[in-house]
């Protein structure tokens, strides 16, 4: 019996030798095996993240009022991320899907790049991996910026950022540590520097979909702007945009054209990919449509009357008052019971069936992640800090033609300086374009700061309901506040507000991460 057993235990193992050498010959997962451009190719469309950070940035910053719980058209996500609380509830765009979004997207990326280097790194594939490096620096970036406060040179050291993956994942349960802000920079400039130079429009079908070289290049220019390095966002900006930037531009007159249907048509065509303007065109599983859209969708939460007639869209400019006739692209205005949205086209609502019999499926929508104009009020911003008000005055005047029609001859650096001093400093009962602002850098008071309020408030105006505002709230040390808005008045100001370096001006990381062993946000 004994040597019957010994006889069996060599046979099994054997059968178990080569049963393994069987498996190992296969990849462990689904992973992707590169080993051709074209491969290389396919695997970085998973290198841009599916789910977006701008609903959640936009419900943040104060491009948003309360309608209150009359207002039957809202949800807990909604409300969780709006009044800036570390919620549980989840969606296609809460902060657990951002972040998983975004690692999905570098842990491609990375996969690309090791690939690439396995092969030797030919000449053919330098254009791959450029794009590789972009698209791991923009997600870090967006995680960087999302999850933890703003960059700042005196703080930023000892600030949490988040861990930069650099290579693909080989461990089981990684144990994986905080580095800080600072260091989440550094490594992103590396990745932006070194692959700047590698991005060739020539390799791509449909440039628009990728880290083309004026996407790149734009990315750059906000990546530096956020760094406070004011020089390369001239020069990144520069290089986007061209010797004759006010080609790229919008139409906006044109865009006026199309019908209100009420909004879908429009707003399809504000992302058409043949719009030069439009320099990376990124799809998502998101309902950014219908909350800025013509819907009753999250109508407890909007860009009301009272926001756009006494901040942004249609407030008074150094153009005037606001007419119908102000500007070439209009705003709608979507009003009735429980409904107030003031809104401009940015995303067009999509809807992907699952199962067309049973009508289910995933809202999904594409939107712009980089444009022209964005990319000009960058290079303007720069301008402005390093005093050079004859190169902000060019930028400026490019963008004031392109999207005021009546009233843009007004703008002039005198009208600014006129226009911002014509404004008290916002309060909530009293509110205003102009906020107080308290960054980590320097501002003169007086003609500099006035053309900053002016930067801000047509950057706010091209960047509505994209999300950058509350970005830009963070970079300024603004104080942000919550109203509700009651028969188109202010009704109550709840007290709970924002100031400077507020840890809540980081949104929590996920419940699910911090279980693994990743160190929350302070609270």
């Amino acid at each position: 019996m004994k040597k019957i057993f010994y006889a069996l235990c060599i046979v099994l193992s054997a059968f178990f030798v080569i049963s393994c050498n069987k498996f190992l010959d296969v990849m462990p997962d689904n992973r992707a095996e590169i080993d051709s451009p074209e491969k290389a190719a396919k695997l970085l469309v998973s290198a841009y993240p599916v789910n977006g950070y701008l609903l959640c940035s936009e419900l943040s910053s104060d491009n948003v009022d309360y309608y209150g719980e009359t207002n039957p058209y809202g949800d807990r996500f909604s409300e969780d991320i709006f009044f800036w609380r570390d919620g549980q509830e989840t969606s296609n765009e809460s902060p657990a899907r951002v972040w998983a979004g975004c690692y999905g997207a570098i842990a491609a990326a990375n996969q690309v790049l090791d690939a690439i280097k396995d092969m030797g790194t030919p000449d053919e594939l330098l254009p791959f991996k450029g794009e590789a490096l972009i698209c791991r620096a923009y997600a870090h970036f967006i995680l960087t910026n999302f999850f933890g406060l703003h960059y700042s040179p005196l703080y930023s050291d000892t600030d949490m950022g988040v861990p930069y993956m650099e290579q693909p994942e080989k461990e089981l349960n990684p144990q994986y540590e905080r580095p800080s802000v600072a260091s989440n920079y550094e490594k992103m400039a590396a990745d932006i520097e070194e692959g700047l130079p590698l991005i060739n429009d020539a390799v791509y079908n449909v440039p628009k979909y990728h880290f083309n070289k004026s996407a790149a290049y734009a990315f750059a220019s906000r990546f530096y702007l956020y760094y406070q390095d004011w020089d390369k966002v001239i020069q990144y900006a520069t290089v986007a945009l061209g010797a004759s930037p006010q080609t790229l531009l919008r139409d906006n007159a044109q865009l006026a054209t199309y019908p209100r249907d009420p909004l879908g048509t429009v707003s399809t065509q504000y992302i058409a990919a043949d719009n030069k303007c439009n320099f990376l065109l990124l799809t998502g599983y998101s309902t950014l449509g219908v909350v800025f859209g013509a819907y009753y969708t999250s109508s407890r939460y909007s860009h009301g009357s009272v926001l756009s007639t006494t901040e942004t869209i249609r407030s008074r400019g150094p153009w005037g008052n606001f007419t119908t006739n102000t500007f070439y692209l209009n705003p709608w205005v979507y009003s009735g019971t429980n409904l107030d949205k003031v809104l401009l086209p940015r995303h067009p609502y999509l809807f992907e069936y699952t199962d067309p019999v049973a009508g289910i499926g995933y809202n999904r929508t594409v939107y712009v992640a980089f444009t022209a104009e964005e990319t000009l009020l960058n290079r303007a911003e720069a301008y402005i800090h390093k005093k050079d008000y004859t190169g902000a005055m060019a930028d400026i005047t490019l963008w004031v033609n392109n999207t005021v029609k009546t009233g843009a001859n007004l703008v002039t650096e005198a009208s600014i300086e006129t226009w911002a001093n014509s404004y008290a400093y916002h309060t909530p009962t009293a509110p205003t374009p102009k906020k107080e602002l308290n960054p980590d850098f320097v501002i003169d008071s007086g003609k500099q700061e006035s053309f900053i309020q002016f930067l801000l408030y047509i950057r706010r105006h091209e960047t509505i309901h994209m999300g950058l505002r509350w970005f830009d709230q963070k970079r300024y040390g603004m104080t942000a506040t919550r109203r509700l808005i009651q028969s188109g008045a202010v009704a109550a100001v709840i007290e709970d507000n924002l100031e400077k370096r507020d840890p809540r001006y980081a949104i929590q990381i996920p419940y699910d991460v911090v279980s693994a062993g990743i160190a929350p946000n302070p609270r």
